[in-house]
């Protein structure tokens, strides 16, 4: 009988303790985890709202880089956020974070021997940021893929395809960065025709077809500057080459290309002006007096090969 008393005085001090600790420590774990949620919702919006302020409203490039550097910061304040508030939870435990953070220390360090390929992305990825060398939105070719960026990390660029394949590409394996986006575009384009057309009629067909397209409602504000005719650039084996090109918007040199390659197609076959196929001249040879052996043809009819 004399037991029940002591146990009851036992359960009575553990729930007092507890009590005490839910009032105090409890509430306190409560409200840093409250605040680390608010703190989460609040980096996400003002990463976004910060960078859009700062982009503007008509410029493409700055809202290319905004979304770049946007999603890298959010990420950024997130593991900030996490490590404060994971920090402050350990110590309303009652767990000694000095030795925690020594361990971390040392476990990092052994981590980071072992992990020198993810140093090398994250340090990679700083400068590809820092340099603003790739930006969401862009289409680049990078460590032998090409496509067009659909995410940015200190890690990895995430690239699609034109056939919708995404690639992964990590920071560190980028050696050289080809973007055919960046600030403007060109499409270039070497024109063949036949060795028979007038070179200067040629150029001035094709200024005129540009000069259409310029005037275009819907394709004309992606073209920034006159067509550029070069010249004419080399003879080929059956054609004259031409080169010239358009100087675009960025992304935009494709739908722009085409819509012209469609349009001079219909303008040369309305002039005709010949766009040449390869053709084959036989040469039979010449004896030292100059003269060229017979060439001995026959031509059978279908049902004859049959």
């Amino acid at each position: 009988m004399a037991a029940e008393p002591l146990l009851g005085n036992t359960l009575n001090t553990h729930l007092s303790t507890a009590g005490e600790w839910l009032l105090s420590s409890g509430l306190r774990i409560v409200l840093v985890a409250a605040i680390m949620y608010v703190a989460l919702r609040a980096a996400r919006i003002v990463a976004l709202r910060l960078f859009t302020l700062f982009a503007g409203n008509d410029d493409i490039e700055m809202k290319k880089r905004a979304d770049t550097l946007s999603s890298v910061v959010r990420v950024g304040l997130t593991i900030a956020i996490m490590a404060v508030g994971l920090v402050s939870i350990l110590g309303e435990l009652g767990v000694q974070i000095g030795p925690v953070l020594a361990a971390a220390g040392v476990v990092g360090l052994a981590v980071g021997f072992g992990a020198q390929q993810l140093v090398q992305d994250v340090i990679s990825g700083f400068f590809i940021l820092l340099e603003d060398q790739i930006r969401v939105g862009d289409v680049v070719q990078i460590a032998g893929k090409s496509g067009l960026v659909e995410r940015v990390t200190l890690r990895t660029v995430v690239l699609r395809d034109t056939a919708g394949s995404v690639h992964y590409v990590r920071n560190g394996q980028i050696d050289t960065v080809t973007n055919m986006t960046k600030d403007f575009s060109y499409y270039a384009m070497d024109i063949g025709v036949g060795y028979r057309e007038d070179v200067d009629q040629v150029m001035e067909v094709i200024r005129e077809v540009a000069a259409e397209l310029c005037a275009d409602q819907e394709l004309g504000t992606d073209i920034l500057e006159p067509i550029e005719i070069m010249g004419l650039d080399k003879f080929a084996d059956s054609a004259v080459i031409i080169k010239a090109r358009l100087k675009t918007k960025p992304i935009r040199q494709w739908a722009v290309g085409r819509e012209f390659n469609r349009r001079l197609k219909k303008r040369f076959d309305a002039e005709g002006i010949e766009i040449p196929y390869p053709h084959v001249t036989m040469y039979m040879g010449q004896d030292r007096q100059g003269n060229a052996p017979s060439l001995h043809m026959k031509i059978k009819k279908e049902d004859e090969k049959a």
